[in-house]
């Protein structure tokens, strides 16, 4: 292969081809009620007459698409008390006070900045400070995985800034290691990062806005969370755990609390260009990064965002296949033990590295070898 074909092969237009884009398309287009509508209409015109099967096929397929965007959008808006007449006012972005765990790097950071732009206050708790020019930003080193720093953290950040009116559950830590390898200090870190700090952020916040009958928590879940991988075996059940809390909360704010305006978001998403997992060892063929792409952290902050724009409670599944995952627990299980050995999760953990998140036992990040980080 000479440079000419090498750089067509591995060039932006290329590689941005995946199925969510395919998927994004066609919504769109033959999948859309608009577009669909007008194909029925195409043949009348063209001479075609009821009941004509070429009619009578197209006009169903018309009927089959709308239902399916109707029954979508009327479940998200039966699950948000919504009317079917008047949608949620405007977000009024610059009232707004945004705490984010795990803010200082990653897909927190990249929030973080992008709300400030937006007017936003917002607050970073993380033990590591923020590198930001924005002075809307606010940092208060808190370990988010200690009830104790959490309780004093939230107290000053009500006297100083006010009652946060968003908490974006977005710390995260992975160990990748077996299960008869982990210490018992590695195990209690990914507990205590990945479930425990979420009830206790909600326990110091959620008071405020049940009270206020408003608010949004938004937490990040994977689908690591819905399936089992080697050398997954903390991080998996924490996520797991994480699911469960959302989706449990969500019914309290709904019948215990009476606070439904309180809204809830659950992210579930694959494989994110992060330095959490930026040692990962991943599938290079064209034909797995078509199916099963890699998320840029661009896309879960425009996902945020957009979740906080819209007002409304909901799961967020990304990438595409994310949709697919919860259905494997009901498939033969041969059927499930070949998606497992299709996507190579029990294996792209071999050479993982831990990046973010080190104690100060572990020590440094060791020397990484060039064939194990992603491109």
């Amino acid at each position: 292969m000479d440079d000419h074909e090498q750089s067509y092969e591995t060039g932006p237009i290329f590689d941005a081809l995946d199925i969510d884009l395919v998927v994004k398309v066609l919504s769109h287009t033959a999948f859309s009620p608009f577009f669909t509508f007008f194909i029925p209409v195409f043949y009348y015109f063209q001479g075609a007459r009821w009941p004509d099967s070429v009619i009578v096929l197209s006009a169903g397929f018309c009927a089959a698409t709308s239902l399916f965007w109707f029954v979508k959008w009327y479940s998200r808006l039966f699950r948000n008390q919504g009317s079917l007449l008047f949608g949620p006012g405007p977000f009024d972005w610059g009232e707004q006070i945004v705490v984010i765990t795990g803010g200082s790097s990653g897909i927190g950071e990249l929030i973080a900045n992008t709300l400030a732009v937006r007017n936003v206050t917002v607050v970073v708790l993380d033990v590591n400070p923020i590198v930001t020019e924005n002075y809307n930003i606010t940092y208060y080193k808190c370990d988010v995985s200690q009830w104790e720093e959490v309780e004093a953290i939230s107290k000053q950040i009500v006297e100083e800034l006010g009652h946060p009116t968003v908490l974006i559950n977005n710390a995260g830590v992975v160990q990748g290691k077996l299960l008869l390898d982990l210490t018992p200090e590695d195990i209690q870190q990914t507990l205590s990062v990945n479930t425990l700090a979420h009830f206790w952020t909600l326990k110091a916040f959620l008071p405020e806005m049940i009270k206020n009958k408003t608010g949004h928590i938004i937490n990040m879940s994977s689908v690591a969370g819905m399936v089992g991988m080697a050398k997954m075996i903390d991080y998996n059940a924490s996520k797991a755990a994480l699911i469960s809390l959302h989706e449990s909360l969500r019914y309290e704010l709904d019948h215990q609390y009476n606070a439904p305006g309180v809204r809830t978001t659950l992210l579930i998403a694959g494989h994110i260009l992060t330095p959490l997992f930026s040692t990962v060892r991943l599938s290079q063929s064209r034909l797995y990064k078509f199916f099963v792409p890699s998320l840029a952290p661009i896309t879960i902050a425009k996902a945020v965002i957009a979740a906080l724009d819209e007002q409304h409670s909901r799961v967020i599944y990304l990438p595409f296949y994310a949709h697919f995952v919860p259905y494997l627990w009901v498939m033969p299980s041969f059927i499930r033990d070949f998606a497992q050995w299709l996507s190579g999760c029990d294996y792209a953990m071999d050479d993982f590295v831990k990046v973010s998140g080190r104690r100060p036992e572990e020590g440094p990040v060791p020397e990484i070898r060039n064939d194990t980080k992603n491109d």
